[in-house]
Parts: structure tokens; sequence; C-alpha cells
């Protein structure tokens, strides 16, 4: 029986058409990441979310080793591509949260796929984001139903985004882009 290798021509031309669509939506919420923190910071954590994409569509679609972290960097050079002056915080940003994914499911080593085991690394990610945004960008000096609603957005944002990511995954797969 022969073994498929991770790193096949596939999988790779797979994870870099994944990065460059999510790449494209990573570079237009970096352009919208100052208006949105001047005029309402507390749905910063929806825009940041945008940035798990990368990895849940294409954990979705390939279920292999590795391709979320792939995916995530290639999408964070289109990206900086198209706004530049992120580029330091799309590659640290890809890294945090490829990394998330890879860890989640490594601990199923990689054989569960259930929707859930995506919605754990979203709801750490959108911890970590509320936490290190909140201190960023002194989210104490909002209201309280400010500091409220931002909480609540910036752990939603990445579940929400996530969710449409396991639907365009999914929609990959049953399209045949996996896999043989």
């Amino acid at each position: 029986m022969m073994r498929t290798r991770v790193l096949s021509t596939r999988v790779l031309l797979t994870c870099a058409a994944i990065g460059v669509v999510t790449g494209l939506f990573g570079g237009i919420a970096g352009w919208l990441t100052p208006f949105v923190i001047i005029s309402a910071p507390f749905v910063y954590g929806l825009v940041l979310g945008v940035h798990v994409l990368p990895g849940i569509i294409a954990q979705e679609a390939i279920r292999l080793p590795w391709v979320a972290l792939m995916t995530h960097v290639m999408a964070a050079l289109v990206a900086s591509a198209l706004a530049p002056q992120w580029a330091f915080r799309f590659l640290g940003t890809a890294l945090l949260f490829g990394g998330i994914q890879e860890a989640v499911a490594a601990l199923t080593r990689y054989r569960v796929w259930a929707p859930w085991r995506f919605f754990i690394s979203a709801v750490i990610i959108g911890i970590l984001v509320a936490v290190i945004v909140a201190f960023a960008a002194h989210m104490t000096s909002l209201a309280p139903w400010a500091q409220i609603a931002y909480i609540t957005i910036s752990i939603l944002g990445p579940v929400l985004w996530t969710a449409g990511g396991l639907w365009i995954g999914a929609g990959l797969r049953r399209a045949g882009v996996t896999r043989s």
C-alpha cells in the first residue's frame, strides 16, 4: 500500500489556493482595522476573527497534519502584499492561529474532524484575542457595555468565521478537493 505524502503537490497547491483567497480577506481586514479601532473598537474581534479561515478551511478540506499552518503562512504572505503595514502582524497571527489549530488537531492525533474540534480552537483563539487586544487597545477606557460587547464579539468572531470556514471546507471536500 502506497502512503500519501503530506507535502504532495496536490496538497501544496490546495493550501496555496486556500491561502490566496483567505489572504485577500486578511488584507481587506488589515485595511479595515484602523477604521474599526477608531469608530467601533469593540467589534475588532469580528474583523480579526477572519484570520481563522485559512487553517479551518484547509483542515476541513484536506484533513492532514500541518495544512493549517502552511495555509496560514501562505495567507499571511498574500495579506502582507495587500496591506504591507501589517506584514509582521499577519505572520505572527498566522503562526499563532495556525499553531493553535494544529495543536488541537494534534491532541486528537489528526483523527477527529468533528466540528466541535474546530470550535475548540476558535474559542481558544477568541479568548486570546480578547485578552491581548484588551491590553493593547486599552479597552478598560470604554464604557462597561462596550467592554462586555468587546469580550463577547472577540470570542464569537472566530467562532462565526470558523462556522463559515467549515461550510466552505466541506464544500471543497464534496467537490473533490481532497486527497484521493
